[in-house]
């Protein structure tokens, strides 16, 4: 396939998601980190992670959002992991490293060890150690040995799995509602001389899934939200920054272009196994050196719809980023189907529950809407 055939490559070395925990450990003094995004001085730093706030919604929709949108002339933005999926960037998020790295490579992946498909979001198997599948120490993990760290997030994340493979480390306060989490996020803050939070929000994120972007409802989810973050500004101890970021963005995906490619023989010839997401599905082909065939097929099948590339012309890219961790190559499939247009989402209707065909809002792919993130400073004490 021509270069200029294929998406962009996430900025792993440039202006990224991953760079954002490493450079407030940097401001806050913590040795064995560099301040690559050139943050502020300050003894107190608070990252805010919303789910699936992608810059371009931020943009379209901040109407519902005063509060954010007053803070776009700050923004920076950044690109996040591929697959743009909650799994993978909050890795790099988490672990200041790339995929190629942590190992986090999809929201389905396949365990190369037992040729089986772990969710990367639900409950992982029980023979599968988090720890081990992402042996990397964390952000969080070496900034505790040094100041004050705490994640506020939902309750029922304190022991998953994602949490402990990529956001291990410091306290874990878990509270229900966003209000309350601000709330804990303002205690978490003044409670130490130098003090790192991590704060997240998910509601954006389970909302567009359900009702789409553009819903009604997003809106006025967003608009709590910033409502919320306004609250949390007016609560700072002396020098403090709080900056926003998200893990992906989002785009609405018509029920008429959710498409099971099951139904189609001639995608499936040679495929062993398929993981990935709707919008970056992952093959894994019982024979590897059919794997351009494979590819041409899902090219000859949808056309200008997708990108669909080899896992070697990927990794060559840099789609994955660079120097491959042991055990992780395995985990990639051996063929990647990305959709190119908004409107596209691919399911194996073999392996997805029938309600997985219900989801509006959807991401994954590498298009600017799913692949651009905000970083806005919201307040500098």
């Amino acid at each position: 396939m021509a270069s200029n055939d294929l998406p962009a490559v996430p900025r792993y070395d440039g202006p990224h998601l991953r760079h954002v925990l490493p450079s407030a450990a940097a401001v806050l003094g913590v040795g064995g980190f560099e301040n690559t995004l050139g943050l502020p001085p300050a003894r107190r730093v608070c990252v805010v992670m919303v789910d699936g706030l992608g810059l371009s919604l931020l943009k379209s929709r901040g109407g519902h959002a005063p509060f954010l949108r007053a803070a776009l002339p700050t923004n920076r933005t950044l690109d996040v992991a591929f697959p743009t999926t909650t799994a993978a960037s909050l890795a790099s998020f988490g672990t200041g490293e790339s995929p190629a790295v942590h190992g986090l490579v999809g929201y389905d992946v396949v365990d190369p060890g037992t040729r089986s498909v772990v969710n990367q979001l639900g409950n992982w198997p029980g023979w599968l150690d988090a720890a081990a599948w992402q042996p990397r120490p964390t952000v969080l993990e070496r900034a505790a040995e040094e100041v004050g760290v705490t994640t506020v997030s939902l309750p029922e994340f304190a022991s998953s799995q994602l949490t402990r493979a990529a956001l291990r480390g410091g306290e874990f306060v878990g509270a229900r509602s966003v209000q309350a989490r601000v709330r804990a996020a303002s205690e978490a803050l003044a409670k130490h001389e130098r003090s790192l939070v991590y704060l997240y929000f998910n509601e954006l994120d389970k909302t567009g899934h359900r009702h789409g972007a553009a819903s009604l409802k997003w809106g006025e989810q967003l608009e709590e939200l910033d409502f919320a973050l306004r609250t949390l500004t007016r609560r700072l101890p002396a020098s403090t920054l709080v900056l926003l970021t998200a893990d992906h963005g989002m785009v609405d995906v018509p029920a008429s272009q959710r498409v099971d490619y099951s139904q189609h023989a001639d995608l499936l010839d040679g495929v062993e196994l398929t993981a990935g997401e709707p919008r970056a599905v992952q093959l894994h082909l019982a024979d590897p050196g059919r794997a351009e065939q494979v590819a041409a097929a899902w090219r000859a099948h949808f056309g200008a719809k997708v990108w669909a590339l080899t896992r070697d012309e990927a990794l060559q890219a840099g789609y994955f980023g660079a120097d491959v961790r042991d055990g992780v190559l395995g985990r990639i499939g051996d063929v990647l189907v990305l959709a190119r247009e908004h409107e596209l989402a691919l399911y194996d209707g073999r392996r997805v529950a029938p309600h997985a065909f219900d989801m509006v809002g959807q991401h994954g792919s590498l298009t600017r809407a799913e692949r651009e993130v905000p970083l806005l400073t919201l307040a500098r004490t």
